[in-house]
């Protein structure tokens, strides 16, 4: 399905933490890893006293160092390095898109409550790429301490089901030998209350069972198509990002969809996928779809 795991590296702990994290999924997929520095040429000259050629003698070190180190860390992957000229998020998501089934880039913490910092690469990556986008936080990769449970976690809205974001969820699962965790995020319309805290019980009651069964259909041909894969169904009353940024605290990888679509502005992301990428714990991955 993936012919190549492609990494975004800059030389930062975090990127060096999502090619740790690339190569263990990389393994488990049995496809090769790509490492993928980009170089803007004059925009690191700051320095009158270095040129432009050192500067990119030691930028060609981060690919080739952090090869090497996964080398000797995954010795059964095909590991390979380059490095490429331009805008980073454009030849991330332009260039290498033939060869990219996932491609992997390092986010960056800011603690607490704050959650994430994305850079502009990462939001641009996002926006613009084809394929499926993983975003990687610090301590989340093959050296970290393995998360409370193996469960892959699915933001699932039942009213826009596609059939893309649902396969990828089951396939992910079932290459992990994990339970998949389908996490719909449902609220009560607001003529009946302004908060969960405020609904009627009794009507609470007779939305959620809707909504189970309603999850529970679109699931159905998913489950028959996997039947080695363990279901969780979780319809949850909430917000659907501040839930799904929940389920990530004790899994180990949230999947989320985006639709693949351009406005007069530009790409989105949708406010959702903008909420998980910035407050989920687990590593994100964001797939497009029509």
């Amino acid at each position: 399905m993936f012919p190549t795991v492609t990494v975004g590296l800059d030389g930062s702990l975090e990127s060096l933490a999502a090619a740790g994290w690339a190569a263990g999924e990389a393994r488990r997929r049995g496809l090769p890893l790509r490492l993928v520095h980009v170089w803007e040429g004059g925009a690191h000259c700051a320095l009158p006293s270095v040129d432009e050629r050192t500067f990119r003698y030691w930028a060609e070190r981060i690919p080739r160092e952090a090869a090497e180190d996964l080398r000797g860390r995954f010795p059964g992957v095909d590991i390979s390095y380059e490095q490429l000229t331009g805008a980073p998020a454009r030849v991330l998501t332009e260039e290498t898109a033939e060869e990219t089934g996932l491609l992997v880039l390092g986010t960056r913490g800011l603690g607490g409550l704050t959650g994430f910092l994305l850079g502009s690469v990462a939001q641009s990556a996002i926006a613009q790429a084809h394929g499926p986008v993983a975003l990687v936080r610090p301590g989340t990769d093959e050296k970290a301490a393995p998360p409370p449970t193996t469960d892959v976690v699915l933001g699932l809205d039942v009213a826009d089901s596609p059939d893309a974001l649902i396969d990828y969820a089951f396939d992910t699962a079932a290459l992990r030998g994990a339970r998949l965790r389908v996490v719909h995020a449902w609220q009560v319309p607001p003529v009946y209350g302004f908060s969960a805290a405020t609904v009627e019980p009794g009507i609470a009651a007779v939305f959620a069972e809707d909504v189970a069964r309603e999850l529970a259909d679109a699931l159905r041909p998913w489950r028959a198509k996997y039947p080695g894969v363990e279901v969780l169904e979780q319809p949850v009353m909430g917000r659907p990002g501040r839930e799904l940024a929940k389920s990530a605290y004790d899994s180990a990888l949230l999947i989320v969809g985006r639709r693949a679509r351009r406005a007069r502005t530009g790409s989105h992301i949708g406010p959702v996928t903008h909420a998980v990428m910035h407050h989920a714990i687990a590593p994100v991955i964001v797939v497009p779809h029509e």
